[in-house]
């Protein structure tokens, strides 16, 4: 995954110490105690009394749908397996146990009730969220491929000078600006790989180095936020939003650009004063030197105007009557049939991701299709609830989960539960401006939480590059992340309550 990204090196070493780290020998006894964890659990869920669940109409299929979700919700916190395998493992279960494709005995819909299409379910492996995704890895894996990415990183950075503070600003917009498109590790493995010969000009016992290091996964976990593919919180969101079987809002590209950018630009201004502050240069020039080589002009003049007409396409999308999902074809189908990319870059496709995804949406599926998720609300009075503290309480325990684990299983896990309370709130949270307002609130404290080398990738790219220690990461992710989502939410309160989204 990601070979032919620069920094490709940085990314694989991650990957390999996870690895390592999960396999270890003195990890095993861990790891099975772990799994006796999930399997008790499990089957405590699978097998108790419908009547101790406290839901009222509750079927044999609904109770199982409780089971794996709480399966998947244990095995994404613990990471026993890689969060794609998870999500492999619960769309099986909902096959085998909850759909009309299931084991025979298992799946008597007479004794067991309602039972889910198996067709709805593989289905969510084409969801048109899921080529919204194979559109932007396409666009990266071009521009990388044809060394577009790093020429317009050596462009970009220019025009900051070589004052440290400038180049300090420039590494983070760069940054910012990429990981709008750019997978966030793919990002911050590049721009990291960029920082090595600038650090051979800051002194070793000076605080500079530690400033760059940290604005790289800032940066990139902020930049995320951007655009609908930035992040995949960001896609889970919009997913919920836009279902024309549940909320059908038909919020596209454009629109989420149009607030969630302006946001992320403030956000990358003020993640710079901070960290610039916390951490100054000793130093107080630097010179940037990024060898830049455009393998072929004329593929690179393709992925250039594809590029752009592909984000113009995605940004007019109200105007075109083109949904944001089918754009991100265009750029699939034209890199095709020019020759930029073959069945081989197809590998470069971060599968893990979508597997992951898929699996979310299986769940939100189960949830809503079964009729537990209806049932669930109707048992528990949300409608009594204040906005506010939904709100507070979706976002903070979004954040609490991403910092631990993956922010894609954390959304993919919330969103289709918020989503249905949402809908059973009805007028009420048009005080804090609807639905949109929680749903994109928890895209954003997915996004905030870098508190820890382990919260996202590119905070282990940042640490392994052992220039900064766990508090000083900490000291950041808490302040930044905590500004995030107080600027961010705020935002949205103000935007939604005058009906701007």
């Amino acid at each position: 995954m990601f070979k032919i990204f620069h920094g490709f090196d940085l990314v694989e070493a991650y990957h390999k110490s996870r690895i390592g780290k999960r396999f270890y020998p003195s990890k095993k006894y861990l790891i099975l105690a772990k799994s006796l964890i999930v399997l008790s659990v499990t089957l405590l869920l699978w097998y108790l009394p419908s009547s101790a669940f406290g839901i009222a109409d509750l079927t044999v299929v609904q109770q199982r749908i409780i089971a794996i979700f709480a399966f998947a919700t244990l095995m994404w916190i613990f990471e026993i397996v890689p969060s794609w395998a998870t999500s492999l493992a619960l769309v099986v279960m909902l096959l085998l146990f909850t759909s009309n494709s299931g084991i025979l005995f298992m799946v008597d819909p007479e004794s067991v009730g309602k039972l889910l299409s198996y067709k709805d379910i593989m289905a969510c492996f084409a969801d048109p969220v899921i080529m919204l995704f194979i559109g932007g890895f396409i666009l990266a894996i071009a521009a990388a491929k044809t060394g577009l990415d790093v020429h317009l990183a050596h462009i970009l950075l220019k025009p900051f000078g070589t004052k440290s503070e400038n180049v300090l600003l420039g590494f983070i917009l760069i940054t910012g600006f990429f990981s709008m498109f750019v997978s966030n590790t793919a990002t911050a493995a590049m721009m990291l790989t960029f920082l090595a010969p600038v650090f051979k000009q800051l002194p070793e016992a000076g605080k500079g180095r530690i400033a760059l290091t940290l604005a790289i996964p800032v940066a990139a976990n902020l930049g995320g936020m951007g655009t609908p593919i930035g992040t995949p919180p960001n896609t889970i969101a919009l997913k919920f939003l836009n279902d024309p079987d549940g909320l059908n809002m038909g919020m596209g590209f454009g629109e989420w650009m149009m607030f969630m950018f302006p946001l992320v630009i403030l956000l990358l201004f003020i993640s710079w004063f901070i960290i610039k502050k916390i951490f100054p240069f000793t130093q107080k020039i630097v010179y940037l030197e990024i060898e830049s080589e455009i393998k072929s002009k004329t593929k690179k003049n393709i992925v250039v105007y594809t590029f752009l007409a592909t984000v113009l396409l995605w940004l007019t999308d109200a105007f075109t009557g083109i949904n944001s999902y089918t754009v991100a074809l265009i750029p699939v189908a034209v890199f095709a049939l020019t020759g930029i990319i073959n069945k081989y870059d197809l590998e470069e496709i971060n599968w893990s991701v979508i597997w992951m995804v898929a699996g979310g949406f299986a769940l939100g599926y189960a949830l809503n299709a079964s009729g537990l998720a209806e049932n669930a609300v109707k048992s528990i009075p949300f409608g009594e609830f204040s906005p506010i503290l939904i709100l507070l309480l979706a976002g903070i325990i979004c954040y609490l989960l991403s910092n631990f684990i993956s922010n894609s299983a954390t959304a993919a896990l919330l969103m289709p539960i918020l989503a249905v309370v949402c809908s059973a709130m009805g007028d009420k949270l048009d005080i804090i401006g609807g639905t949109p307002t929680i749903l994109i609130s928890v895209a954003i404290a997915a996004s905030s939480a870098m508190v820890l080398p382990i919260s996202t990738p590119p905070n282990a790219l940042a640490f392994a590059t052992n220039l900064v220690k766990q508090k000083d990461m900490t000291k950041i992710g808490l302040i930044i992340g905590f500004i995030s989502m107080a600027i961010g939410w705020g935002m949205l309160y103000v935007l939604g309550k005058y009906h701007l989204i």
